[in-house]
């Protein structure tokens, strides 16, 4: 999304009456991006937080009146979590 692209007004293609009033996204694959185009995996996730940040705005604009997210990560919670996956949801 981040291609400098306004969203701010609903394309004229789209009819604002069929938007939905609620949109879940799962977010997956941020690091595997960055990697893919040997980037550190920090570049996909501030990428995949961009993305986030857009698509929450285009909700906004739109009239959209409820988001979900869920989004994974890798990290280590003390040596029996270490490399697991975890995900967080956020409303």
């Amino acid at each position: 999304m981040s291609q400098g692209i306004c969203l701010q007004k609903l394309p004229a293609d789209l009819e604002q009456e069929l938007l939905p009033n609620h949109v879940a996204v799962i977010m997956d694959g941020n690091g595997r991006w960055a990697k893919n185009r040997g980037l550190p995996r920090i570049a996909g996730h501030r990428r995949g937080a961009s993305a986030l940040k857009e698509l929450l705005r285009c909700c906004k604009d739109w009239g959209i009146q409820a988001f979900n997210g869920l989004c994974f990560f890798y990290g280590e919670l003390g040596s029996a979590g270490r490399g697991s996956r975890f995900s967080d949801e956020f409303v």
